[in-house]
Parts: C-alpha cells; structure tokens; sequence
C-alpha cells in the first residue's frame, strides 16, 4: 500500500483570547491519498477551515498547534519553518478560499495575480508567465481569457472569480488541493459548474483533495469518503455511500435527516436540537455533542473509543447505530 499523499494524526490546536482558551481542534485524524477526493462536513464552527489553515501554515497569530503531527508527502508540516511552508504553499498544496471577492487582490488585475504565483514558484519569465496564466484562465473555462486577463476583480461576476481562484490554486500543478466551500453565494447552476470543473482538473492530475462544506448533499455527489466533525472533533469517517447509508454517528444521522433532497418534502426534514457548546468553557465534556444527543448518558466521560463500523468505516462514540 502507498502511503497516503496528508496524514493528520492527534492534531489539537487552541486560539488564546481575552475571554480565554478556545479549544478549537482536539484529537484530529483523517489522511487523503493520491487521486482521492476527501468531503469534510459539519456545521459551522466545527473547526473545518481552521484545521486546513494550520495545514497551510496560515492560521491567526492567535492560534497554535498543541499537539499531533501532519505529514505531507513525507514533509513534516508541524513545526516546520515558515521558509519551508511557504516554498511549498501554492506549489505542492494549494488552497481555494472561500469568498474570492475577499481573497484576490481587488486593485491587481487577476491576470498578475496568477503570475505571480508562477514567478514566484516556477523558473519561469514575465512573457512566459503572462502567456502561462492567460492558459491557466483557458483551462478554467473563462471565456476571452486574453481580455479576462487584463480584468480588475471588481469587473468579474461572482462564478467567474471563483474560477480565477481555482486557476491561482492550480497554476503550478499542485499534489494537494484544498477546497473551501468553493460555491458560497453562487447560484444552483454555477455551482454545479464550478464543481464539476475542480472534479474534472483533480481526476487529469491525479490530486488529492478536501473538500470544505456544511452541505453534505454536495460532499455525497463529489466525494470518496467524508470526515465529519462536530465542534473540534473528527467523529466518523467512512466511504461516502457507506456514510449516506448507514451512519453511525448520531450526528452523521441528524445532519443527513437534516439535508434536503429530490424525493423529501420540507416537512421530512428535523433540525438538529441544542446549540454548538462554548469552546472556552473549562468544563468541555469528553463528548462535545453529548448534551445535543438522544443516546447520551451521564457516565459518558471516558475518552471517546473509536469503533470499527465497517471496511474503511470508522466511528467514534460511546453509543454507535
């Protein structure tokens, strides 16, 4: 067997405040192989992102990882200098962010922008990065890319940043590609359109990638396996039709019975009782969804057991379907 392309194991990481320690991440593993597509999928706040911008080395002064490792390709990314992060972010592991009318440059024409990536990462000339970026735009499915070049931000439609974003992501062929709800605020039709495009370049280059969402529908439709988090936690991981069928998870169950799709009506849907728990508070139960759950007890404070579910299928909780 190959070793997987990311392997995140026992990742905690925590943001000091002046309201005190938030307890973002804690015990998180999952791994991502070459070619793979991986859906992470919880709701908001269950510390999705944050995970991936450790991964990337770009999180807030704020935070830091306290414990757990993340290998890359064999390169240890915990602990690793930033000379080092940075020579491989946006070359070897790129990352399409989630509103991209915030990410690009707003007074840089998106044409530069995608050049300097190449000049920054590639042996490669202004003429030849020009040329490069116009063809990075070509590949993203921009139409007029040689006028779309020369475009300020402000001048594209909301799809149309969206693929610029995917083209600074995979201007320099990375192995990785992160995903972060990369169809917030478009449209049902452009939506589709953009994941079938980051579906269709990762399976021509062979990419592993993670793909953020709260929307689990869109996880079901483009990806292997799902890891699902609640609140800091990884809490099942399983193949995606696996996971569809027989969650084990009572919060893989809630959010799915939460999820609308074409054979349902509105009135089928239940919403998922309680609110996320103050990460903050020195009392965090061992199981942080514990005080949301039907088949929660009292006794529930041991660590929390993973259990084998299935081939691939991995629960963690003290009460699996």
């Amino acid at each position: 067997l190959q070793p997987p392309l990311l392997d995140v194991a026992g990742l905690s990481l925590e943001f000091r405040t002046r309201s005190g320690i938030v307890h973002a991440l804690e015990d998180v593993s999952f791994a991502v192989a070459k070619g793979e597509t991986v859906g992470i999928v919880g709701e908001s706040g269950s510390g999705k992102s944050v995970m991936c911008y450790a991964l990337m080395g770009i999180l807030d002064a704020a935070g830091g990882i306290t414990a757990g490792r993340a290998t890359f390709g064999g390169f240890e990314l915990v602990g690793a200098k930033e000379d080092d992060l940075a020579a491989i972010r946006g070359r070897e592991m790129a990352m399409i962010f989630q509103n991209p009318r915030t990410a690009l440059n707003p007074i840089r024409r998106v044409g530069l922008q995608i050049e300097d990536v190449l000049l920054r990462h590639t042996a490669t000339t202004r003429a030849q990065a020009r040329e490069r970026a116009i063809e990075c735009l070509r590949q993203v499915r921009i139409p007029d890319p040689e006028r779309r070049h020369a475009a300020y931000p402000f001048e594209l439609s909301g799809g149309q940043c969206q693929r610029v974003m995917i083209a600074l992501a995979l201007a320099c062929n990375p192995q990785l590609l992160i995903a972060d709800e990369p169809t917030t605020g478009l449209d049902v039709t452009t939506q589709a359109a953009v994941m079938d495009l980051v579906q269709a370049l990762a399976a021509e280059r062979q990419m592993g990638t993670i793909l953020i969402t709260h929307d689990l529908g869109l996880a079901a439709e483009y990806c292997d396996r799902i890891v699902v988090m609640h609140v800091g936690h990884v809490v099942e991981v399983a193949p995606t039709a696996e996971l569809v069928r027989a969650p084990r998870h009572p919060y893989t169950a809630k959010l799915i019975a939460a999820t609308p799709h074409g054979a349902a009506s509105l009135r089928a849907l239940s919403a998922i009782r309680g609110n996320l728990p103050d990460l903050r508070r020195a009392d965090l139960p061992r199981c942080r969804f514990s005080e949301r759950c039907d088949r929660a007890a009292p006794a529930f404070e041991a660590p929390l057991p993973w259990h084998e579910a299935g081939p691939r299928h991995l629960v963690r909780c003290h009460r699996p379907a």
